[in-house]
């Protein structure tokens, strides 16, 4: 059996050795750089304005870098082990201003309802960017991360598995509608080398994918899982499960992975969030589109810091206003842009679709594998 421990804190450690072997030997792009360009810059619009759409949301902006004393930044885990880039800024104060980089904007986005006044059933999207310095840097993980960040503001009576599912329907529908749109504007992307997404995903619990493989370790779990149905929606994410380890770990202060729902067969589980995961077929791997869910409640937050160890982060700002009910009942995530990209545009690596840093020896092992990464 695989440790199980060892792979639940995003996306863990590799070897250059290891992604050599992962990446593919027989690799031919189907479109040129200056294609890929046009292809991705037509399947952004076409997302953004058709997200907006369908969830009900308008496009405002989003900061690049937040006071480190706000307690907004996005620490991703609860294991403290994914860090923000910090540094003083303020020329000619007495005392700089802390300034971190946003990892992501998902604690300012549900304070940002406020602000720009969402009523219930209305929000926002953003064009976030970020860095994530702590990250392996492999084919689908790179130091800068783009996302859809979108938050949407709910009634108490929508934090439910039936709210939760229809807004991850109304997701998908615009991924599959992007597809088809850079199918047309570049037909060699309807390729039979690679299938296109299916119509419908596959919704299932994280607690039920353990009944499967009880097993194998999370990673090991997801890739059987959709070699089997390509594309899924798994349920639950951060919750203690049967094995005595949560499917992931999960921030205990946006998601609610504690409260109680029912499984399909009427069983008892938990969390209102989860993940969009899909085939890759150029990769040959298991490929995250998205995590989102339904954000806590005062109850719910308290439950959760209290089970992650981090009843210390309950008095700064963003957390007090969750306390005292300042900032909306809400629901949100973040969609990542350049993996939508490398899926929709059959690329075998990130950097065939944004601009980044890369260690030397990975883009060794690129230009063997007729992979043309952006510099």
């Amino acid at each position: 059996m695989k440790d199980k421990k060892a792979d639940l804190a995003g996306p863990g450690i590799s070897t250059y050795e290891e992604v050599a072997k992962i990446l593919p030997q027989d690799y031919e792009p189907l479109l040129t750089p200056r294609e890929t360009m046009q292809a991705l810059f037509g399947v952004k619009s076409y997302i953004e304005e058709n997200l907006c759409r369908e969830l009900n949301l308008m496009m405002v902006q989003v900061p690049l870098i937040v006071d480190r004393n706000s307690g907004v930044n996005d620490m991703l885990d609860r294991d403290g082990s994914r860090t923000p880039v910090e540094f003083p800024c303020g020329l000619g104060l007495d005392r700089p201003i802390d300034a971190q980089v946003v990892q992501a904007a998902t604690k300012w986005k549900r304070m940002a309802l406020k602000s720009f006044g969402c009523d219930i059933g209305e929000g926002i999207c953003t064009d976030m960017k970020a860095i994530r310095k702590d990250y392996f840097l492999d084919h689908d993980h790179s130091a800068y991360v783009d996302q859809w960040d979108w938050e949407k503001t709910i009634s108490a009576g929508q934090r439910n598995m039936d709210f939760l599912t229809d807004s991850i329907r109304r997701i998908w529908k615009v991924i599959r509608g992007a597809e088809l749109y850079a199918q047309d504007m570049f037909p060699q992307l309807k390729n039979s080398k690679y299938p296109s997404l299916p119509d419908e995903l596959t919704f299932i619990h994280a607690e039920e994918i353990l009944e499967m493989y009880p097993d194998l370790a999370r990673k090991e779990r997801e890739t059987r899982l959709i070699q089997e149905y390509p594309a899924v929606f798994i349920y639950g994410i951060g919750w203690t499960l049967e094995d005595g380890y949560p499917h992931e770990l999960r921030a205990a202060d946006y998601d609610d992975w504690v409260t109680e729902t029912r499984s399909r067969d009427g069983r008892p589980m938990h969390g209102l969030n989860g993940d969009i995961l899909v085939w890759n077929h150029v990769t040959r791997r298991r490929h995250e589109l998205t995590s989102m869910g339904i954000r806590v409640t005062p109850e719910t937050l308290l439950q959760q810091l209290e089970m992650s160890g981090q009843m210390d982060l309950i008095d700064q700002p963003y957390h007090q206003a969750i306390m005292n009910s300042e900032i909306p009942l809400s629901i949100g995530g973040g969609i990542g842009q350049s993996r939508v990209f490398m899926l929709l545009l059959q690329k075998a690596h990130l950097g065939e679709v944004s601009v980044t840093v890369w260690p030397q020896e990975l883009k060794n092992i690129c230009a063997e594998r007729n992979i043309h990464v952006l510099q």
